[in-house]
């Protein structure tokens, strides 16, 4: 690499800078200290571990997504986490072995070989929560719920809400009997809502269930659209039935809480289809093609780990929510402070400034820099043989 070149990062890799640093490092004190309040344990997971521990359960779909090296101690290959929700799986399922249900939550740099999006991040900084042991619509609310909450700490807003429930097309599938390679060309069809080629088709499969399955990529709105699929699935079974049954729960519930919240039900959405369950949920805001947040069921996800556990979760990149977000920026103030000398009630009077939490930065000799450049609007000063703290406005 040409020298004037050795400054340049790999693209889609970035590092942020004063003073953006210190408002993620914020954001993400108030997240941890969020989390805390709801019952939700911090677990940090390694950077890097063994690929086939890596890529099981919700890790499958990583795999084009993860770097890969070879380890030189054991000769195994490893791979550098592109999401942690995997590995929290195995510290609840392996590490922890609780019997009831385990709140955790996470916050740390991910790294992907892969951008999501045009002009998107390869080095995400993943935080989120998942909780195991419970399958009941409650634990999806108050996951659900703890999402918008996080987009409300960070300032996000206005927030749409995407819900879906794979259970409704696994169900539908399972009835059909179709085989492996029909249920990927039919699901790739329904990713695009391309009617003519899912009817094309199940008019060759399984005629009979053609309607249900058409059905599927029509069906999207807001929550009153649950009225129609109740109808025009009303013969597809009791597995369905429930499902539909938990999405009016859960809207129902988000209303009571969120009354002024937009929510669009699609029931064609399929994102994580491979392992994720039940409930899907996805929060954007307008101008934006990708989700700011996003999650869902994932049960018996510790089933490879040896200890089937049902979970829900979700996770977003604080790094977006900085960029999007509109909580209150902090206002930088500090004390200019002499430089360091054999004075020790200069020294002691710092001292004891910096244990009251301000912030003081001490003057360097022979270096031009002034005290509003760094930041401060005080000045510590010299008056009637004390040293007191000044105004410099």
């Amino acid at each position: 690499m040409i020298s004037k070149d050795r400054w340049l990062l790999p693209e889609g890799i970035e590092e942020i800078l004063p003073p953006a640093a210190s408002r993620l490092e914020r954001l993400r004190r108030a997240l941890l200290d969020l989390y805390e309040r709801w019952g939700y344990e911090l677990v940090i997971p390694p950077l890097i571990e063994f690929l086939d521990s890596l890529l099981t359960g919700a890790g499958d779909d990583l795999e084009l997504q993860t770097f890969k090296l070879t380890d030189q101690l054991s000769g195994r290959m490893m791979g550098v986490r592109a999401d942690m929700t995997p590995q929290v799986a195995r510290i609840d399922a392996h590490l922890l072995k609780r019997a009831g249900p385990v709140r955790l939550c996470y916050l740390g740099p991910v790294l992907r070989t892969r951008a999501d999006g045009f002009g998107g991040s390869r080095s995400p900084y993943q935080a989120g929560v998942e909780l195991y042991g419970h399958r009941g619509n409650e634990s999806d609310l108050e996951v659900l719920t703890l999402m918008l909450t996080t987009l409300q700490t960070a300032g996000i807003s206005p927030v749409h809400l995407d819900l879906g429930h794979v259970a409704i097309f696994r169900e539908l599938l399972r009835q059909a009997g179709l085989t492996r390679e029909q249920e990927a060309l039919l699901f790739e069809a329904l990713q695009r809502k391309a009617l003519p080629e899912i009817h094309g088709y199940l008019a060759t499969w399984n005629p009979a269930y053609c309607e249900p399955l058409l059905a599927l990529a029509e069906l999207n709105g807001g929550p009153e659209m649950l009225d129609e699929a109740d109808s025009r699935l009303a013969a597809a079974g009791a597995g369905v039935r429930e499902a539909l049954a938990t999405l009016r729960r859960l809207t129902a519930a988000l209303r009571q809480q969120w009354p002024d919240l937009p929510i669009h039900i699609d029931l064609a959405e399929l994102r994580g289809y491979h392992y994720h369950t039940g409930v899907l949920f996805a929060a954007y805001v307008p101008g934006q093609g990708q989700a700011v947040a996003q999650g869902g069921r994932y049960d018996e996800i510790g089933q490879v780990f040896g200890r089937a556990r049902p979970a829900t979760g979700f996770s977003v990149d604080l790094a977006t929510l900085l960029l999007l977000g509109s909580a209150p920026e902090s206002v930088n103030t500090g004390i200019y402070a002499p430089p360091l000398a054999d004075d020790l009630d200069l020294e002691q009077q710092v001292a004891a400034l910096r244990n009251q939490g301000e912030r003081v930065i001490r003057a360097l000799p022979g270096a031009a820099a002034a005290a509003h450049d760094l930041g401060c609007d005080r000045i510590l000063a010299q008056q009637a043989g004390e040293w007191v703290v000044n105004s410099l406005s």
